[in-house]
């Protein structure tokens, strides 16, 4: 018989004070731990536990999306348990965690008044920084997030979610895009037009995200029966633009793929990238000078429109999610494990900077050439206030797997597992 989480600690002699969150639950529990006292389904964001330990539940499958690295299954997300004794045990070891089991009559009053107190602060100073809500299914990851002014916003994330806001995110209104895949990246090159990545396909709007039409779908056919995934589109003219992405077979990548459009987004047509690793983002800082990077540390450069590309020496061999340019000499990109990678010669040379944090972090954004931003895996948020030299970890108030970052002046917002969005305001 699976008892419930209370029938557990009462069983073994234990008070709960608070139960488990699954924000909570996405620490960095070792194997076996944390997984036997609670009895919800795993959101997707947990099974990257699974992937991380290299194990993987039953009925389940590997994914070839290494920007949310998730797993799925057909009959829904599976789990296995731990013996009651065991986990409540390893709970109440967890000192860092959100919640506490105490032996029965065993703390005094007041040392349970000081620990409630205690774990309730981060919560407090939440409220003054990052604020988090839900805006989609707690079955629904949001990959992705784009902000036109203060004002005017879109969402994307799994099974073609789509939602908009006028109000600054007070108020957010689903759209219909066409697509049950997921969404990966949204981005406006103005006011009017804009272009969506779901899948294999690029969608596009031409009336301020009012509607959105299909513009280019890669078919397996094209790619002699290859599955393509679509990551990051960005425009350096009017005219111009860019995706990036993958190409994989059974499971596996096997090329990179780069596609190039010359009139605003009508036609597309591939172009050959030196590098057939996994393409996840690209930026440029104008009309000239662009950037992509990828797995295995790959950083390729054009300094000529995107005519051709070349490999930068990144000098590492970790998978690079995200990359922010403030100018054709300042940028700095993000990766596995904590990588943060920082140039101020325009990637001719790139530096280590130390983290603080193991966690993967997966977007990177300056609002200033000393202002930054970057947002990852179990909430992690880190500051910097002198060019990225230094991070300063911020309290996310979620454990959620925090997948993008968008600023516009003075106010954030960042997307993640689970439905949730978390916005900050200066």
């Amino acid at each position: 018989m699976v008892r419930k989480f209370g029938e557990y600690c009462q069983l073994f002699g234990v008070r709960r004070l608070e139960h488990p969150s699954r924000a909570a639950r996405l620490g960095t529990p070792p194997v076996g731990a944390l997984v036997g006292c609670d009895l919800t389904q795993p959101s997707r964001a947990e099974m990257v536990l699974w992937q991380k330990r290299g194990a993987r539940p039953p009925g389940a499958k590997a994914v070839t999306d290494h920007r949310t690295a998730k797993m799925a299954s057909k009959d829904g997300l599976s789990r296995q348990w731990v013996p009651a004794e065991r986990a409540c045990k390893h709970l109440d070891e967890r000192m860092k965690l959100r919640y506490r089991l105490a032996p029965i009559d065993s703390l005094p009053r007041c040392f349970l008044t000081l620990l409630v107190l205690t774990f309730a602060t981060p919560a407090t100073v939440a409220q003054l920084g990052w604020v988090s809500s839900r805006i989609a299914s707690e079955t629904q990851d949001l990959n992705t997030v784009f902000f036109l002014d203060s004002k005017r916003g879109w969402v994307g994330g799994d099974d073609g979610f789509l939602s908009r806001t006028e109000d600054g995110g007070h108020t957010w209104i689903q759209q219909a895009v066409g697509t049950t895949d997921a969404i990966n990246d949204i981005y406006f090159r103005d006011k009017e037009d804009g272009f969506l990545l779901a899948g294999n396909a690029i969608f596009v709007t031409h009336d301020n995200g009012t509607t959105w039409s299909q513009a280019r779908r890669f078919l397996p056919s094209e790619f002699d029966g290859a599955s393509v995934e679509l990551y990051s589109v960005r425009f350096s003219s009017k005219k111009k633009g860019w995706v990036v992405g993958s190409v994989s077979k059974r499971d596996r990548v096997v090329d990179s793929i780069l596609v190039l459009t010359k009139n605003g987004g009508e036609t597309w047509t591939r172009q050959r990238a030196p590098s057939r690793s996994e393409l996840i983002h690209i930026d440029f800082d104008n009309d000239r000078r662009g950037w992509i990077v990828g797995t295995a540390g790959t950083i390729l450069n054009t300094i000529d429109g995107g005519e051709t590309w070349t490999k930068q020496n990144s000098g590492t061999t970790s998978t690079l999610y995200h990359l922010d340019f403030r100018n054709d000499k300042k940028g700095w990109a993000v990766g596995e494990r904590g990588t943060i990678l920082r140039t101020t010669d325009g990637g001719m040379n790139w530096t280590p900077v130390t983290a603080g944090v193991r966690a993967t972090l997966l977007s990177v954004q300056f609002v200033t050439d000393d202002a930054g931003w970057a947002v990852g895996r179990g909430g992690t948020i880190l500051r910097s206030n002198d060019g990225g030299q230094t991070w300063i970890q911020q309290e996310s108030s979620t454990k959620e797997n925090l997948y993008a970052l968008s600023f516009n002046k003075k106010i954030g917002w960042a997307v993640g597992g689970s439905g949730m969005i978390l916005r900050y305001e200066r």
